[in-house]
């Protein structure tokens, strides 16, 4: 039998976190061998909901859990503060890394692929882990071709701290990508409110939704003469990026630098 990867999580306590711990400690491929949160401390480690039946070392300080366990993945859903430097930690000791946190920048994101090739080790930045949410990119692109205007409204809970998404984000590089560099539009607007058509990003506006009882939502609307085309995705249950989660820990054994989008490994 080969030998299982050896995984920890950053950000066990978050509600990421926690459906992260259930879906690799249930995969048989893969090995839970420690959690890492702020929020842990000696009093309270072994008493989190699911925490209390895995017997696995749960630290606030993530170093001191990688010394301890030498895991071969790194997955991170911690914060836009954390991400960052938790990955160097990581690739410093040639721990692959699974990133689902968003806000990292770009430069950020350079730097980290350049840690990767110098360790020898990859890194997955992936903005949305929901097979049906890199579909709905995917077509979006497509439908890039024969439309050529656009904008994206993303809907999340009430406590993501970013915004916009970083699905948002990545859909409007796809669209850019599939468009290439274009003028603004000829059309002259009044904010009566400032920010209320959104961000723009390449032309494209975002806007972006917080409220209580959402978890991750989007829609992408298309408008031409006489026509809207809207491509909409839904995520009700956390429990819906796992089997993403799973795969792309997977997929990167043995891969090295940066991987950008779960698209690239599908």
């Amino acid at each position: 039998m080969e030998n299982k990867i050896r995984v920890i999580v950053a950000g066990a306590l978050g509600k990421m976190g926690r459906e992260t711990l259930k879906a690799v400690n249930a995969d048989k491929e893969l090995e839970l061998v420690g959690a890492a949160d702020v929020k842990f401390s000696d009093a309270n480690m072994k008493e989190e909901g699911i925490l209390a039946g895995l017997n696995i070392p749960c630290y606030p300080d993530l170093e001191r859990l990688i010394n301890e366990v030498k895991p071969d993945v790194m997955v991170d859903f911690t914060n836009p503060q954390a991400v960052f430097g938790n990955a160097k930690i990581a690739l410093q000791n040639k721990i692959t890394c699974v990133i689902g946190t968003t806000g990292l920048k770009d430069i950020e994101l350079e730097q980290l692929e350049k840690l990767a090739y110098a360790n020898e080790t990859g890194v997955a930045v992936i903005p949305n882990f929901a097979i049906g949410a890199v579909l709905m990119m995917k077509f979006a692109r497509e439908a890039a071709e024969y439309f050529s205007d656009v904008e994206i409204i993303e809907l999340h809970h009430d406590q993501k701290m970013d915004a916009p998404s970083g699905t948002a984000i990545k859909t409007a590089e796809l669209i850019n990508e599939r468009w290439g560099i274009r003028p603004p539009r000829a059309v002259r607007e009044l904010e009566k409110i400032p920010g209320c058509r959104g961000g723009n990003l390449g032309n494209i506006r975002i806007h972006s939704v917080r409220l209580p009882g959402l978890v991750a939502h989007q829609e992408v609307i298309f408008g031409g003469p006489g026509q809207s085309l809207t491509i909409r995705h839904d995520s009700f249950d956390r429990a819906g990026f796992m089997p993403g989660v799973v795969m792309v820990i997977k997929k990167m054994a043995g891969r090295k630098g940066l991987v950008y989008g779960m698209e690239n490994l599908l």
